[in-house]
């Protein structure tokens, strides 16, 4: 069994991808609602807390987890591959070689939360990758609490996913760099605010495969379960809202 985690519906878009590679995969998807956002969290609490859903999915079954989230990535990947080493684990790498090299201008931009950014892991990217590049940052949580409400598209969409792609476009970046898991379900209003000469980089695909990957042979059933924190209702109209398919309907309880 496959487990994924995030701070609220983000992740959802890696499952996706997941659930379309591998259908017989067995998937466990948990999100911590109650205790979101993390971005706007501590890296130490971040990390704790990740620490508690990878346990609560080991403890269910899984074999392989996934950690859908970049905030929790850039805080508890590396930790949470000493603390179970015997287990795949698959995090969030906000994609800045492929901008870097589809980039014409030289300029990329990156949107993602505050503690993303703070994170070795985005340091150690952006060293690695893009040292030729310049690197625009963008903090974005109202994006989040966009995406956590089910807010995808409309006019107060359009203006706040405009007024942060701003000061970036103006910069001249042609390449964008999704670091939220959530932002893939502004993928379509990110696109058109930005035009068709600018591209828009979403790394869930390639997690999706990376996942598959160190999986290794995926023989279940294709059992699809949902858990989270909080109200477990408004989360089950969100996942119907993004399209999640092949699922009972029914969101199990999650408690730290």
């Amino acid at each position: 069994m496959i487990g994924v985690f995030d701070s609220g519906v983000g992740g959802l878009s890696v499952l996706k991808e997941i659930k379309a590679l591998a259908p017989s995969a067995d998937l466990l998807y948990v999100a911590d609602r109650a205790r979101a956002p993390f971005g706007t969290r501590s890296l130490d609490k971040v990390r704790s807390m990740s620490h508690e859903l990878a346990a609560w999915l080991i403890d269910r079954g899984a074999e392989t987890l996934v950690v859908a989230c970049n905030t929790a990535s850039a805080a508890a990947l590396d930790s949470l591959r000493e603390w179970s080493p015997g287990i795949p684990i698959v995090g969030m790498e906000p994609a800045v070689k492929p901008a870097a090299v589809s980039s014409e201008t030289g300029v990329i931009g990156v949107f993602a939360t505050e503690a993303t950014f703070q994170g070795r892991l985005f340091e150690s990217v952006v060293s690695i990758h893009g040292r030729n590049a310049k690197v625009v940052t963008q903090a974005c949580p109202e994006w989040v609490e966009l995406v956590e409400q089910g807010k995808f598209s409309g006019s107060d969409v359009d203006t706040t996913v405009a007024a942060a792609l701003a000061p970036v476009i103006d910069q001249g970046a042609d390449a964008l760099v999704l670091g939220c898991t959530h932002f893939s379900f502004l993928r379509p209003t990110i696109e058109k605010i930005a035009g068709p000469e600018v591209m828009v980089i979403d790394p869930a695909p390639a997690v999706a495969a990376q996942t598959i990957r160190v999986a290794g042979a995926i023989e279940g059933e294709g059992r699809l379960r949902l858990a989270a924190s909080g109200d477990t209702s408004v989360f089950a109209q969100l996942a119907r809202d993004v399209g999640i398919a092949d699922w009972s309907g029914e969101v199990l309880p999650f408690s730290a």
